[in-house]
């Protein structure tokens, strides 16, 4: 561990994917044992993920984190309350699932976090490890209001071409994947850590936090302990703070009980 960590931090902000989960997405029984001896000294856990509600109910139920914030941002919840949750109207929804059939075409794949459901316009051979519970809609007259929408692209452009059709809507390229991520402005990984900051009078410079892909580049920056993954891309270890083992490893783990 090169980073010298004169104070504990009081929160940990941890990425799931490609960070707290190896690559087969489970969590080994040591990296439990960690994050339970960091909640039973008064450090809090937080899980920071891109992905929806529905996809992580199994991991909340075995880490029993003290904070839970999904699609990236858009919702954020303490406990029992929810301190801060964000949207596309379903204007805005509707408007991003044209323009990306305009500007894809008509076999583009996308899929739609929700409050409480996934959408996925796939209709057989959902992914067992992301979305098997993913409902089937075509996108073509869709009535809910998004939280997230990923885009099966890996072309930037086109990308900003989707996002440029809603104010203030942001796309972040995925780097183990060619698909997209769209959200509202304010919904990023860098919010949630200034909004904890702010509703649990938490210093930044007290908070640490682990990822490895784009969408924790604003997170890993903002906060005082910033932790890129042995396996996270060149931009997040280039932003951390110091770097630790890769997830199959038990990286984040591995921190923790040095910190310990």
């Amino acid at each position: 561990m090169k980073l010298t960590i004169s104070t504990p931090p009081r929160l940990v902000l941890i990425d799931l994917d490609g960070t707290l989960l190896k690559d087969d997405k489970t969590i080994s029984p040591y990296t439990l044992q960690v994050l339970k001896r960091c909640q039973q000294k008064g450090i809090l856990i937080g899980f920071c993920t891109s992905r929806g509600n529905t996809s992580i109910h199994h991991l909340i139920t075995q880490v029993q984190p003290d904070i839970v914030a999904t699609n990236g941002g858009a919702t954020i919840q303490y406990r029992e309350k929810i301190i801060h949750h964000q949207g596309f109207s379903q204007e805005e929804t509707q408007a991003l699932l044209n323009a990306a059939y305009q500007i894809i075409g008509p076999e583009c794949e996308i899929t739609v976090d929700t409050e409480n459901q996934l959408f996925w316009n796939r209709g057989d051979d959902k992914s067992v490890m992301f979305h098997p519970q993913a409902l089937e809609h075509d996108f073509k007259d869709f009535p809910h209001c998004a939280l997230k929408i990923c885009v099966q692209t890996d072309d930037k452009a086109l990308a900003a071409a989707i996002a440029q059709v809603v104010p203030h809507c942001h796309a972040i390229l995925f780097s183990d994947v060619p698909w997209h991520s769209f959200a509202p402005g304010n919904a990023t990984k860098e919010t949630v850590a200034r909004t904890l900051s702010q509703e649990l009078a938490i210093p930044l410079e007290h908070i640490m936090a682990f990822g490895d892909d784009f969408n924790d580049l604003g997170m890993i920056s903002t906060v005082g302990y910033g932790i890129a993954m042995g396996n996270a891309i060149s931009e997040i270890k280039a932003a951390a703070k110091d770097i630790t083992c890769t997830n199959n490893e038990d990286g984040v783990a591995r921190y923790l009980e040095k910190m310990l």
